[in-house]
């Protein structure tokens, strides 16, 4: 130990100004701002490195597991979390069959979504019938006009078995704001329930009632920010309407329980539910409870939907493991694994397998359930925790000032944010600004849908009501892509052929850039290691029956090939630049009119290719 410490002290820590200074020297002149800082778009910029320094004045890092203000979870040994599978009850026996035989396969923790027209003592019976509720963690959740008939039938169950209430870890869900956010129904009077439910569930002190779903919320492109300041004023309005009806504070901020997404940010996602808890804590610490630990915030996180797709759909398993795993390292409650195939199919028994093992490898095998919170002193992620924090109290602040959250999903303007927030994502991805692997980057060349398509949102309790109030738009963010690629496959799939000459690195990139672009309406791509004239490379285009015919080369080879491939492709098939050279002018003056770049819009250049081609 000694001959370290003295080896450590024949070297001196460079100071951030020494640091700078180099990387300065590294940038050659250019922009450090620009080059290196990241603007987030949760409002607040992120440095190439952090130092010790950088959390002087931070309290995150003083904070200690399983103690208030739980910036580092809800408990001190342990980083267990609940592996959750949700089950669409259409049938009570069948879904208790399902139901038991998960729980072999390593789930301890079942969601039951069930229809208002199965609320009744009989189908709760037949869904519980054999399972040992005391070891395993329950969510129930039904139209939330039936919510308190089914917290009673519930109840009456739990007690009528003998179960010892303090063991049984439930939840009846009561969320009616949601019902507004996602389709606009006016249902303000069903928010009385919510104090009533909680009276018949107070003697369990593991039971949850009052939950804030803003997964809603990421599944419809939220930033991170959005969904964590909406998620606090959210359950803000909650905590407040119990209090007010009389309820305790204790048990009603016990009662709450959050429901928030986790996306593909994964550093991010991980200081997210830290700076979650660390607010929330804030929150109810402000109505003066008798015990800190009614601060403490539960969570389930589902991994998102809206990043996922439709095809190249393996990829989504990409996707939804480091999903878990943020959710995991950010010390979770429960979680469930979206399965792969859930934008175009209902979960198939290997899809469900899969997102069970996609949480059991983590645990089992990776020991995430081990340590608590891994990333505390994380000079990086402390400061996405205090920044993420900041950022969203200011919108927690801003809901409050417009009198809470109902009135401002009453007035739109929560929906209106998550929808523009949408709309900007959508469009950074028609740019590429944002990437989808395998639908905006990267396409598989070869894949055809083979009858996949998109499914149909829809609601499982049904209404006839008009809505009263605006709603969100779910909209995945490949939808447009795939949307378009499937056109094209179902009326004509065209031909792209690259027409390769000069100089071998430009033309070898930008064919290659080319084929990535093309491939994302479905198109069939052609590539070529090059022609010695543009005669040859037209001919072999036209015998290989092209409909596009793309020229790849350099900037300044463009003014000696292209006006030549132009005239004597002599319209036979579209003609194409692959870049945006300085002669652009020239081009254009003599006919030339397509253009491919990394400025293009994506989207809008391959629906106007499509329209020029009849497709």
């Amino acid at each position: 130990m000694a001959n370290k410490e003295k080896l450590f002290s024949e070297f001196q820590a460079p100071t951030t100004q020494e640091w700078l200074d180099k990387i300065e020297v590294d940038l050659k002149g250019a922009d450090f701002q620009k080059r290196l800082v990241w603007r987030t778009n949760e409002g607040f910029n992120v440095q190439p490195f952090y130092r010790r320094e950088d959390l002087a004045n931070l309290k995150t890092p003083d904070a200690l597991p399983g103690e208030f203000p739980f910036v580092r979870g809800n408990k001190k040994n342990t980083n267990e979390w609940y592996v959750r599978q949700n089950i669409a009850v259409n049938d009570p026996v069948e879904a208790n069959k399902k139901a038991l035989d998960i729980l072999n396969k390593g789930i301890d923790s079942l969601g039951f979504r069930i229809p208002k027209t199965l609320v009744s003592v009989e189908s709760v019976e037949a869904l519980l019938k054999d399972i040992c509720c005391e070891i395993v963690d329950l969510n129930f959740r039904t139209c939330a006009r039936h919510a308190l008939e089914l917290a009673q039938i519930v109840d009456a169950y739990f007690t009528k078995q003998g179960y010892d209430k303090s063991k049984l870890s439930f939840t009846v869900g009561f969320d009616p704001i949601e019902n507004i956010l996602t389709k606009g129904k006016d249902v303000t009077p069903v928010l009385a329930e919510g104090p009533k439910i909680v009276e018949v569930l107070k003697d369990y002190p593991k039971a949850h009632v009052m939950t804030v779903h803003t997964e809603t919320l990421n599944n419809a492109g939220a930033y991170i920010v959005q969904e964590l300041g909406y998620a606090l004023a959210w359950g803000n309005e909650y905590l407040q309407q119990l209090v007010d009806a009389g309820i305790d504070v204790d048990l009603a901020a016990r009662q709450m329980k959050f429901y928030m997404g986790v996306s593909e940010n994964y550093f991010m996602e991980i200081a997210k539910f830290r700076a979650a808890r660390l607010l929330w804590a804030q929150i109810v610490k402000q109505y003066e409870p008798k015990d800190d630990n009614s601060c403490k915030m539960t969570i389930n996180a589902t991994t998102s939907t809206y990043n996922m797709t439709v095809f190249d759909s393996y990829v989504n398993l990409l996707r939804s493991q480091t999903e878990a795993m943020s959710a995991a390292l950010g010390s979770v409650h429960s979680m469930v694994v979206t399965p792969f195939d859930a934008p175009y199919e209902e979960a198939t028994d290997f899809s469900e397998r899969i997102a069970r093992n996609q949480q059991l490898l983590i645990k089992e095998e990776s020991h995430f359930d081990r340590i608590v919170d891994p990333s505390a002193g994380s000079y990086y992620i402390e400061h996405l925790t205090d920044a993420l924090a900041t950022e969203a109290w200011k919108i927690f602040l801003k809901v409050e000032e417009e009198g809470g959250f109902l009135a401002a999903v009453k007035a739109g303007t929560i929906q209106d944010d998550i929808n523009a927030t949408n709309v900007k994502r959508h469009g950074d991805a028609a740019k590429r600004k944002e990437f989808l692997l395998g639908t905006n980057q990267f396409p598989n060349f070869t894949e055809k849908s083979e009858g996949k398509k998109a499914k149909a949102c829809a609601c499982g309790c049904g209404s006839d009501e008009e809505p009263a109030f605006k709603a969100i738009s779910s909209t995945r963010l490949a939808a447009d892509f795939e949307d378009l690629r499937i056109h094209t496959e179902e009326t004509k799939v065209p031909t792209a052929f690259m027409l390769t000459i000069g100089n071998l690195a430009m033309r070898q990139a930008r064919a290659q850039f080319s084929c990535n672009f093309l491939a994302c309406a479905g198109y069939k791509v052609i590539d070529n290691l090059g022609f010695k004239t543009v005669e040859e490379g037209v001919d072999a285009a036209l015998e290989a029956k092209a409909d596009i015919v793309v020229i790849c080369s350099s900037d300044d080879e463009y003014a000696e090939y292209a006006i030549p491939a132009f005239k004597y492709l002599n319209g036979r098939a579209m003609f194409v630049v692959a870049g945006a050279p300085a002669c652009m002018e020239d081009l254009k003056a003599a006919g030339i009119e397509n253009y491919i770049h990394v400025k293009c819009n994506v989207l809008e250049t391959l629906k106007e290719y499509n329209q020029k081609l009849g497709i």
